[in-house]
């Protein structure tokens, strides 16, 4: 594996040169990572030059409609999917709930679903709401001191009666990637399909849908070096069996059948700059052609390694602090990804505060995983410091990082 170039990664992002960003850590990618200059490109053209109703009769109309289409036709194919079950929206909150409205008039009262206690809070209320409609929710539990979800403990959940089961590919909180494909394969031996939250996942390299074989996979692309859009991918025979839950006259058209209101025009074009992103990031690194599909994997491969190299000192680090409860596997590899929070002996918002007085940009509090703390033994009130790091994260921002906490905390 080719070992990522960071000069060239940082210089793809321009937070990293403007003057009240440029000498901090940033520590908080999982809340939202720096958009990459393609995006950034790619807005500001929008914006200037085509914001207008898209496919329409005119040049500047017509060249907006394109610019949509290429976003997603270019992202379905890093994705190896079609680009008829790639979806754009607002966010990854708004359409697991336009999807809740969907299966909630599509599963019967009696019937179930299962949701997860180490979910964000986006993939777990909406679908817990249809109690209220006869439908039965039943819970996935963690284990309250690692909070790792066990497959196993899933088996007794299944039934004939259960038609959806929701759970996350990695937690915002505890970093722990869940072994997605395992799941997938228990749930549709069992009859059920599975909505997949990949939010806190896909900015660590884009995730290989084929691979992992979820009937819905949801993530951010303002978490993922892009604009503030939801992408929502939807199993093409799976999408046509769901309610529409768009314009009655649009039905028949599969991408919008689950978009009530409409695209943010500009927006969806920028994502377009996710996939510039990407190709730059192979076309850097690796010769040789390869399909969009190959490409994504080796840049996630490239992405993975850097994160980790640049992980291990820091839980290096906390392995010396036992007066801290690190959560989360505590050891770098596969399984982890750069999102380490700890629950200390004050409100994680507080820690954050002091550390940003040094400079290091980080994150306190639930972070709309209340459950899993809860679930934990941690008071959601007091939260935890959520640090996040990503593939641009240097070594040494991640020594400024443990010296900061060594001193300050």
């Amino acid at each position: 594996m080719v070992a990522l170039d960071t000069e060239f990664v940082r210089n793809q992002f321009p937070a990293f040169r403007y003057k009240e960003l440029r000498d901090k850590v940033f520590c908080e990618n999982a809340g939202g990572s720096y958009a990459c200059r393609y995006v950034i490109w790619r807005l500001h053209r929008f914006y200037q030059e085509r914001k207008v109703q898209p496919y329409g009769a005119f040049p500047a109309s017509r060249r907006a409609g394109e610019e949509m289409d290429e976003a997603r036709t270019r992202l379905a194919a890093h994705l190896g999917v079609g680009r008829d079950e790639l979806h754009f929206g607002p966010s990854t909150s708004a359409n697991t709930y336009v999807l809740a409205q969907a299966f909630g008039a599509w599963i019967e009262p009696g019937q179930a679903i299962v949701v997860t206690d180490q979910d964000h809070e986006a993939n777990s209320g909406v679908w817990r709401r249809l109690a209220a409609r006869g439908i039965e929710v039943r819970e996935w539990k963690v284990d309250p001191e690692t909070g790792h979800l066990d497959p196993d403990a899933l088996e007794p959940l299944l039934d004939e009666t259960v038609r959806l089961v929701c759970f996350p590919h990695a937690s915002n909180i505890l970093g722990e990637v869940n072994d997605v494909a395992r799941i997938t394969a228990m749930v549709r031996r069992a009859g059920a399909f599975t909505c997949v939250d990949g939010v806190s996942f896909a900015p660590h390299g884009l995730p290989d849908i084929p691979a992992l074989g979820a009937d819905i996979y949801l993530f951010s692309t303002y978490k993922t070096y892009g604009p503030h859009q939801g992408v929502m991918l939807i199993r093409r025979e799976l999408a046509y069996q769901l309610p529409n839950q768009g314009h009655w006259f649009n039905a028949e058209d599969v991408l919008r059948r689950f978009d009530p209101a409409g695209p943010d025009h500009a927006q969806v074009a920028a994502v377009a700059g996710i996939s510039d992103y990407i190709d730059a990031l192979y076309d850097h690194h690796v010769r040789g052609g390869r399909d969009a599909h190959a490409r994504a994997g080796i840049v996630a491969g490239m992405i993975r390694m850097q994160e980790t190299a640049v992980l291990e000192p820091l839980l290096d680090y906390l392995s010396t602090r036992p007066e801290w409860r690190v959560l989360g596997p505590v050891q770098a590899g596969p399984a982890r990804l750069p999102t380490v929070s700890i629950a200390l002996d004050r409100p994680g918002a507080e820690a954050a505060e002091r550390l940003a007085g040094r400079g290091i940009l980080a994150g306190g509090g639930d972070f709309y995983a209340r459950r899993v703390l809860e679930a934990m033994g941690i008071d959601p009130a007091r939260g935890v410091l959520r640090l996040s790091l990503l593939h641009y994260t240097l070594p040494e921002e991640v020594d400024r990082l443990i010296e900061a906490l060594d001193s300050e905390l």
